[in-house]
């Protein structure tokens, strides 16, 4: 079949709400998990001022270094999906800065690989609160919040599209690597800030943390979904056919070759790579948008990994 011949290659492209709605699948299935358990959060809020506690769902939940210590291991990344209920814009915040950069950062690492590096920078960021909450301030509040995992997210989109101009308050037109590296700077100053009396610094070590991650993982080329278990793969050798005794009528037989399997992010892959360079031989490369070239090169380093 030739590129032409393609369905995805003759569509004009998606209409406006078709494309809001294919991209982004994680960060939207993210966005909802954490605003289903703030509303659990605020439902189980205690009535009484004098039960200690801030309810029984986010006691369970959140990041404390005694309860990491009795093997509540968990909290190292349940705390990312809570947030601070007396403060509507610590949610707020974190859930736009998810959707707005995390839905680019999606698109140029597909669903699965975008899925696992958040979840590793939330948890990365959580054990860092607790390796400096453990060494500084072993009493420090609970820690709640996406942060960690967000803060990764906004420092990859800086890497790949340090270009980017974004709207500060809505207002003020700032470069996304201005706005990283002064809230990295202002989370590193706070953090090294041993006079503070809030005792903040440990709480911006998930930010840090998060962000660390972030940077180790773009400079090392990692593919997190590479060192999972490949459970489709399983799947597959289960299902073959076990050993049978072999007769001489069976040479005579037709053999059955199954068709070689592509797998879902390949073909997804290999289908936005013909798009692209369907494009580029209508109206050139330098009419390409920045995620299209963003994903060429992505493209460009898995193709050239497989080569024996």
């Amino acid at each position: 079949m030739g590129i032409y011949d393609r369905d995805y290659v003759r569509r004009e492209g998606p209409s406006f709400l078709g494309s809001f709605v294919e991209r982004g699948r994680i960060c939207k299935w993210l966005i909802g998990i954490n605003v289903a358990a703030f509303i659990v959060q605020v439902l189980t809020l205690p009535h009484n001022d004098k039960v200690p506690g801030f309810g029984w769902f986010t006691d369970a939940f959140h990041l404390t270094v005694p309860d990491v210590l009795h093997g509540q291991v968990w909290r190292l990344l349940t705390y990312a999906f809570l947030h601070d209920t007396d403060h509507i814009m610590h949610i707020l915040f974190n859930m736009l800065f998810l959707w707005w950069f995390g839905s680019d950062v999606e698109d140029l690492y597909g669903p699965r690989e975008f899925l696992t590096f958040y979840l590793t920078s939330a948890f990365v960021g959580g054990f860092a609160y607790f390796l400096s909450s453990l060494v500084w301030l072993p009493t420090a509040a609970p820690c709640v919040g996406a942060s960690g995992g967000v803060m990764a997210v906004i420092l990859l989109c800086a890497i790949h599209y340090p270009r980017r101009t974004i709207l500060l308050f809505f207002i003020l037109p700032v470069p996304i690597w201005l706005f990283v590296a002064f809230s990295l700077a202002l989370d590193g100053y706070v953090f090294l800030d041993r006079n503070n009396n809030e005792n903040r610094e440990t709480a911006v070590a998930a930010h840090l943390g998060g962000a660390l991650f972030a940077g180790v993982y773009y400079k090392l080329h990692w593919r997190l979904t590479n060192w999972l278990p490949q459970f489709r793969a399983w799947r597959r050798q289960l299902s073959r056919p076990r050993l049978r005794v072999y007769h001489e009528d069976d040479a005579r037989r037709p053999v059955r070759v199954p068709a070689a399997t592509v797998p879902p992010e390949d073909d997804q892959l290999e289908a936005k790579m013909d798009a692209i360079l369907e494009k580029i031989s209508r109206v050139g490369k330098e009419n390409l948008t920045e995620n299209e070239r963003q994903l060429l090169l992505r493209a460009s380093e898995i193709f050239r990994r497989r080569r024996p």
